[in-house]
C-alpha cells in the first residue's frame, strides 16, 4: 500500500524494491516467502528487485552491515530516499531515521499514522490480494497461517490483534493488486513451525 500511494502521487521515481533474503533458506526473512515468489512479484510490478542476502541466524550487526553496503551502492547511483511501509511503531521509525541519516539518505513513510482498521479495508477494496505467510502463535491461532487477507479474516481476528499485523502478529505475501501487471498464480501448501512462528508454504501454481 505504501508503494501504491507513492506511485499514485508521482512524487518519486521508484528505482528498486529492497528485501532481505535468507542465504540458507532462499526465503524472505520473517515472511518465509520463497525467493522465486519475490522475483515474480517484482516482475509483475515492473520494478527492479534488490535482494539483501543475509545469513541464518543473523545478528543485528551483520544485518546493518549488509543493509548499509547495499544502500551505499544505490546512493552512488543517485537514490536519495528510502520508502517504508511502517504504520505506528515509533521506535522502529526512529531506528530507520537514525541509520539513514548516517548514510545521508531520507526516509519516507507514506502510510504512517493511518488508522489500520480503515487501511486494511482500503487495501481489500482497492483489489489487493494477499495470503498470511507467517503467524505468531503467541498472539493468534496458528490456523490463520495460509488464510486469505480478506473481510472474513478481519472479522475473525482476535481482540488486540492489529488488522495490518503491525505488531508482528502476522506477515503476508501480496500476489495481486492494482499496481500488478498480472496476478501471481499461487497455492498454499503445508504449514511448519520454526523458531516459534507458524509458516504457511506458498508456492507457484504450475
Amino acid at each position: 500500500m505504501a508503494l501504491h500511494r507513492i506511485l499514485a502521487s508521482g512524487q518519486f521515481e521508484v528505482a528498486a524494491i529492497l528485501t532481505t533474503v535468507s542465504e540458507s533458506f532462499h526465503r524472505v526473512s520473517m515472511h518465509g516467502v520463497r525467493e522465486e515468489l519475490l522475483e515474480r512479484q517484482a516482475e509483475s510490478l515492473g520494478i527492479q528487485l534488490q535482494k539483501v542476502m543475509i545469513p541464518y541466524p543473523c545478528s543485528n550487526a551483520v544485518y546493518e552491515e549488509k543493509m548499509r553496503d547495499v544502500l551505499e551502492i544505490w546512493k552512488m547511483r543517485g537514490v536519495t530516499h528510502v520508502i517504508f511501509g511502517d504504520l505506528f511503531l515509533a521506535d522502529i521509525r526512529r531506528y530507520r531515521e537514525q541509520k539513514l541519516a548516517i548514510l545521508g539518505l531520507n526516509p519516507v513513510f507514506p502510510v504512517w499514522g493511518l488508522d489500520t482498521a480503515s487501511l486494511a479495508k482500503e487495501m481489500i477494496e482497492a483489489g489487493f490480494r494477499a495470503i498470511l505467510s507467517c503467524v505468531d502463535p503467541r498472539r493468534m491461532d496458528p490456523n490463520f497461517a495460509g488464510r486469505q487477507f480478506d473481510y472474513h479474516l478481519l472479522a475473525d481476528l482476535p481482540e488486540g490483534v492489529d488488522p495490518c499485523g503491525e505488531n508482528g502478529e502476522f506477515h503476508t505475501f501480496v500476489y495481486d493488486g492494482p499496481i500488478f501487471n498480472a496476478p501471481i498464480p499461487v497455492e498454499v501448501g503445508e504449514r511448519i513451525n520454526r523458531d516459534g512462528f507458524e509458516f504457511a508454504d506458498i508456492f507457484l501454481r504450475r
